[in-house]
């Protein structure tokens, strides 16, 4: 009886110890940022489907947005920032004319949450523009 209760004791710290080391082995990695392959202004995200061969076979596959690393500069802020942005949404910036209009206009549930906390700021530091209105005759 006394050695079945000191093997289950010895097994419990040999656990123990063995979810120590899983946890030294991985703390290095606590810190870091895992990356995602998602766009920051737009919040495209992989999509999945299917590789169809002639013969009609059907494997599955991922359809992933077409990333990239831009620096943007805040010109009411004055910070810049690096985002993993896509094509669209590179051209959806250029279209508004500078990222902090664009920051304006965009929905907040596109946005990472560096640029939520990017937006409040940008939207409390903008001049307040109001927008004219067509008078019908």
């Amino acid at each position: 009886m006394v050695s079945k209760i000191s093997q289950k004791l010895w097994e419990i710290k040999l656990f123990l110890k063995c979810i120590k080391l899983d946890a030294f082995n991985i703390s290095p990695y606590i810190g870091t940022v895992i990356m995602s392959k998602k766009c920051e202004l737009t919040g495209k995200i992989p999509m999945k489907g299917h590789n169809v061969s002639h013969a009609n076979n059907k494997t599955k596959r991922r359809f992933l947005p077409n990333l990239k690393k831009v620096k943007f500069t805040s010109e009411l802020t004055g910070r810049s920032l690096k985002l993993t942005v896509s094509n669209s949404g590179v051209r959806s910036v250029d279209k508004k004319g500078s990222f902090d209009e664009f920051l304006k206009t965009v929905k907040n549930k596109n946005l990472s949450p560096r640029l939520k906390k990017l937006k409040k700021v940008v939207l409390i530091k903008s001049p307040f523009k109001k927008k004219p209105v067509a008078k019908s005759a």
